[in-house]
């Protein structure tokens, strides 16, 4: 198999509890006795507006989207991973940092508000009855797929929003401290990670906890790059999406449950199958048997079109030429069917999550049509099927962490909105 390219993948995340190796300078910081301001935000907003960040970046080439934040005082702008595949959001961090990638900005200076190891959020972030190497302080291990993690400690620093009511905030949240990260083949000039999962210590539910959004948090990113991100439900219209209920199930990630695949309107055969939402992925990822029986219904189809495997293409594992070089993706959708999970929503009722061909395919430099669709096995996920960034495409993906539901439409993601009304005019 070919080798793949700026791949991400942000899911199955291990955090453990010491860090071996680490001198009493790293870790040994004093914490601050210094409180939050008086004005708490739960009495400033109580879930009366949203949050709407501007997204950057593509799928390919670049092979990633990303957010920039404002964190610390005064704030200071750090570009990040918008990854609904974990929760803790961490940012490389000068405390010395051992191992730390070139980012656009200086690394994050942490405060020395640090979190004690039995806070409430440590302890979410660990497993069983785990134990400190120091009390007075919260270290954790982040373990990604595809082989990259960060070590660090968790601290509470400002972390500056600005809310669609036209106000500006600055609550005080726990994220992460990265002295020690390890790139997997993905590596990217990112600072860190804005983790967006169904856990406590991921940044929208610490907003809900202070009263300043509701927990929920969505995602449009444009086929042509860029896109927007945003957390509550002040900007959507509920009536114009398509629900389905998060899986109880599989509660650390985005899962709509159990799924049939159809292939051209029709089953493929492949029923019951774990589906997960992750943006933290530039490709989507199937299962073993899913993937190769879908490759082998595609090259069926292709078989009858002038299209030819284009072997000399590393690109992606699998790409197709035609006479002359492709320029989008609207040059081959005549030759790939829609794909489709359909979710159960109860008796004879059914969500489908459709994926149109260029929701699977990209154009690579070479001027080929590669497939976007990955084996999973591979690099790990097991019998999850993964629907990454690129067949998030062009939809409006909503996360409603209160309705316990996962939605999509069809939208324009290439302006960022700034009410509902300019929302409700863009689908």
């Amino acid at each position: 198999m070919k080798e793949t390219n700026l791949i991400f993948i942000t899911i199955f995340v291990v955090l453990v509890a010491s860090c071996a190796g680490c001198n009493d300078q790293q870790l040994n910081w004093r914490r601050s006795r210094a409180s939050t301001s008086s004005g708490s935000p739960s009495r400033i907003n109580r879930f009366g507006s949203s949050i709407i960040f501007p997204l950057y970046g593509n799928v390919y080439p670049d092979g990633f989207y990303f957010v920039q934040v404002y964190v610390g005082y005064p704030p200071k702008p750090y570009f990040l991973d918008p990854d609904t595949g974990s929760d803790l959001t961490w940012l490389q961090c000068d405390a010395p940092c051992v191992r730390c990638t070139a980012g656009f900005h200086p690394l994050y200076r942490p405060s020395n508000d640090l979190v004690v190891c039995r806070d409430p959020l440590c302890a979410s972030l660990h497993t069983g009855d785990y134990t400190c190497d120091n009390p007075e302080q919260c270290d954790y291990e982040v373990e990604y797929a595809d082989g990259g993690s960060s070590l660090g400690v968790l601290v509470n620093d400002f972390f500056t929003v600005n809310l669609t009511s036209g106000a500006r905030m600055s609550p005080r949240l726990t994220i992460g401290c990265g002295y020690d990260q390890l790139s997997g083949p993905s590596d990217h000039p990112l600072e860190g990670v804005l983790g967006l999962g169904r856990g406590k210590s991921s940044i929208v539910a610490q907003l809900s906890e202070q009263g300043v959004v509701k927990n929920v948090v969505g995602h449009c990113l444009s086929g042509q790059g860029g896109g927007f991100l945003f957390f509550g439900d002040e900007i959507y219209d509920s009536s114009r999406i398509m629900w389905t209920r998060m899986s109880h199930d599989y509660t650390k990630h985005y899962s709509a449950g159990l799924a049939e695949l159809r292939f051209g309107g029709k089953s493929t055969g492949f029923k019951d199958l774990n589906v997960i939402f992750d943006s933290g992925s530039s490709y989507t990822y199937f299962s073993s048997q899913v993937y190769h029986g879908l490759l082998s219904l595609i090259k069926k189809e292709l078989s009858r079109t002038p299209l030819k495997e284009a072997r000399d293409d590393n690109t992606l594992p699998f790409c197709w030429k035609g006479k002359k070089p492709f320029k989008t993706t609207r040059d081959v959708r005549q030759y790939f069917k829609t794909l489709a999970f359909s979710f159960s929503r109860g008796w004879r009722s059914k969500s489908q999550f459709e994926i149109s061909a260029e929701g699977y395919l990209i154009i690579s430099s070479k001027g080929n049509a590669c497939l976007g669709i990955l084996n999973g096995t591979d690099v790990g996920l097991n019998n999850f099927n993964m629907i990454g960034d690129i067949s998030m495409q062009d939809k409006l993906m909503v996360y409603d962490n209160e309705g316990e539901r996962i939605g999509w439409t069809p939208a324009n993601c290439d302006q960022v909105p700034k009410t509902k009304n300019s929302m409700i005019s863009m689908i």
